[in-house]
């Protein structure tokens, strides 16, 4: 179990936002869930790990609407069809200029009537518009804003870690926009690095991490809204971001 360390968000301890948008500080519901649409270009990992606890109910009051790949032949594609969920395959080379592939996943993303985004190992680059800004979360498995950016993803990241010298790392979520790996810090899970770690051995503690970070920060969103996002990156910086520290079981 975690909790969130952030004077301005504590929606997962059990406090309320006092953020106030309109329109985007309503709780979401078992009638009127909060509407994911996930981005993909790899395995699918983030995308099962969402999906099987949006059908068990530990991911509450949320429905997948859309899953895009930017790849047609990769394993998170395979998860979606088993899955039957709504899926749309945009390759980026079709494109010729970022501008028309930022309109055809910001059209596939308006007609599913996305609340959401979630990017779950997407590797291309998009532009996010007016109306989706503090909408689009990213995960990176890495304690931003160290060890991201572009080309910095899987076994790169780890692998710079441990070059580095590292002695801890772990994972971040953060509100996306136009660069890669930037954007306000929403929350981060942090995990001591070891002395005899491997590149492997690191990718699969920070895995581990992800998987319960991410479904925590979207379950937030659903009960608290929109809004919550921004109360959360408003108490944050990159100097002083928010902290995942162990708590007391439930």
């Amino acid at each position: 179990m975690y909790r969130f360390v952030c004077p301005a968000a504590t929606g997962l301890s059990g406090g309320k936002s006092h953020v106030k948008i309109s329109g985007m500080s309503t709780a979401y519901t078992k009638s009127i869930p909060l509407r994911l649409g996930v981005l993909i270009s790899g395995g699918g990992t983030t995308l099962a790990n969402l999906n099987t606890r949006c059908a068990d109910g530990r991911l509450r009051n949320c429905k997948i609407t859309l899953v895009i790949s930017s790849r047609g032949t990769v394993a998170g594609v395979d998860i979606a069809r088993r899955a039957g969920l709504p899926l749309k395959i945009l390759r980026r080379h079709v494109f010729p200029r970022l501008a028309e592939f930022s309109g055809a996943l910001v059209d596939a993303l308006d007609a599913a009537k996305v609340d959401l985004v979630v990017m779950a190992g997407f590797l291309c680059l998009w532009r996010i518009p007016p109306h989706y800004e503090g909408r689009v979360l990213n995960i990176h498995p890495a304690l931003l804003p160290r060890f991201g950016g572009r080309g910095m993803y899987g076994h790169h990241v780890h692998e710079a870690v441990l070059a580095a010298g590292e002695t801890e790392s772990g994972c971040t979520v953060h509100l996306a926009d136009n660069q890669y790996d930037h954007g306000p810090l929403i929350a981060q899970t942090r995990l001591p690095v070891l002395s005899d770690d491997t590149p492997d051995a690191l990718a699969e503690r920070v895995g581990v991490a992800e998987r319960e970070l991410y479904p925590r920060v979207v379950q937030s969103v659903a009960d608290h809204g929109l809004a919550w996002l921004t109360c959360s990156a408003g108490g944050a910086s990159e100097s002083a971001p928010p902290v995942i520290v162990p708590s007391e079981p439930d």
